[in-house]
């Protein structure tokens, strides 16, 4: 056995190699058209495969693919703009602009490829008539602050929007569109992968509604009107200017597991994967991990020691305060606290793109003395939680997780070695 964080780190990487879009993308290669490839995109990961797809693409194509500051690639016959993320900006209004103007007045005989990635929502506002760019950051500040599960998240983003839940596919009818999509979505429905703009779904302004009051949302009285408004249906996905159509999933977060799984075999140690859908509250997600660890650290149940436990999926955080930090940094700092004290215990929760929340870490390392190390230079790891100051705390100690962007994003991995 290697140094607990370097063998951790393996396992993050041979997720994210698992998702790697040059390999992912050339399996998924679209007939060619008579007429024109027209290649748009939106998402954390979308310059990446933006990249990967002029490699194995040898017609001519024209493009334009948004992401995030910082996570951009080089291509040469795709246009790559950088918007914010997780807070709507005005550059990301223009890219959505421009996309929707890129694919229309096309024709039955042009394709549209429509490369897709997490973080997609944030980073296509395009408010409905009547809404602006200020709304849809309220919206969006509310839906991050809620504690709703993404699915709930982008069922509200859609219903205030021009280019979500399918009306960027619909804008390019009667072109064929066949979206590529890289899930990050629990259950891995690609409708609801940044808000599905080039595939819609069946939820419905009700669904939006229901959500907006179970999670006691405040949204500004204008959006609350629009949504309550026929105006803001999505388009269906029985909607004839879907006819055609083509969704393939390249990568999800159960095809990174496996592969985290299958390396730590090669490694010597036996890995089990809890599931690949895990949500609700980062740090009472967190909680359940740290009685598993527990549980097999003293009584060797319900797996043998040495084993890697692994999980994925999506925990939401419901804002209590201002703190520094992200889900996976929360959930391993409430995993930090369940398993004090409890030897052979390490462990690794990061986002599969790179970065976890408002900082620049993936996530953080943790074992049986980090809260032992926290207090020893006067943080008090349950107040930190507490304040959802997860990135404080571990920051504290020297263990955040700073791998940069990765280009991909199939979700959270946790990775949990009991020795």
């Amino acid at each position: 056995m290697t140094d607990p964080k370097t063998f951790l780190t393996s396992i993050f990487n041979a997720a994210v190699a698992a998702a790697d879009p040059e390999k992912t993308i050339r399996n998924h290669l679209p007939a060619k058209p008579k007429g024109r490839t027209i290649v748009i995109g939106a998402g954390k990961g979308s310059a990446q495969m933006a990249a990967a797809f002029e490699k194995v693409w040898d017609g001519p194509i024209d493009g334009l693919v948004v992401t995030r500051y910082g996570y951009g690639a080089s291509c040469e016959r795709i246009e790559i703009i950088e918007a914010a993320h997780p807070v709507p900006d005005a550059a990301g209004l223009e890219a959505s602009r421009r996309l929707l103007e890129k694919v229309r007045g096309l024709t039955s005989d042009d394709l549209v490829v429509a490369l897709i990635s997490g973080g997609g929502s944030a980073l296509l506002p395009s408010p409905a008539p009547g809404l602006t760019l200020a709304d849809e950051i309220a919206v969006n500040e509310a839906l991050l602050a809620s504690g709703a599960p993404i699915a709930a998240m982008n069922t509200i983003r859609k219903h205030v929007s021009t280019i979500k839940g399918g009306r960027l596919a619909a804008a390019a009818h009667p072109a064929r569109v066949v979206s590529l999509v890289v899930s990050d979505i629990p259950g891995d429905n690609p409708a609801l992968v940044a808000s599905g703009p080039t595939v819609p779904d069946t939820g419905s302004r009700e669904d939006a509604l229901a959500s907006i009051a179970a999670y006691g949302m405040k949204l500004p009285a204008s959006v609350m009107a629009h949504i309550n408004s026929p105006a803001a249906d999505a388009p269906r996905p029985d909607d004839p200017c879907f006819a055609g159509n083509e969704v393939h999933l390249t990568a999800s977060a159960g095809v990174s597991l496996e592969a985290a799984a299958a390396e730590a075999r090669r490694r010597g140690i036996d890995a089990v994967i809890l599931s690949d859908a895990i949500e609700g509250e980062a740090r009472e997600v967190g909680g359940v991990h740290a009685a598993i660890a527990r549980e097999v650290a003293t009584r060797n149940r319900p797996f043998a020691k040495p084993v890697l436990i692994l999980s994925g999926g999506e925990t939401t955080v419901t804002l209590r305060a201002r703190g520094k930090g992200g889900r996976n940094s929360e959930f391993l700092l409430a995993f930090a606290i369940g398993i004090e004290g409890v030897n052979g215990i390490h462990a690794l929760a990061a986002d599969t793109d790179g970065i976890d929340g408002s900082e620049n870490n993936a996530g953080a390392f943790a074992d049986a003395s980090t809260v032992a190390r926290m207090r020893a230079e006067g943080v008090d790891a349950k107040a930190m939680l507490a304040g959802n100051n997860a990135w404080t705390a571990f920051n504290a100690v020297g263990d955040l997780f700073v791998p940069g962007p990765t280009g991909t994003n199939v979700n959270d991995l946790r990775a949990i070695l009991v020795r």
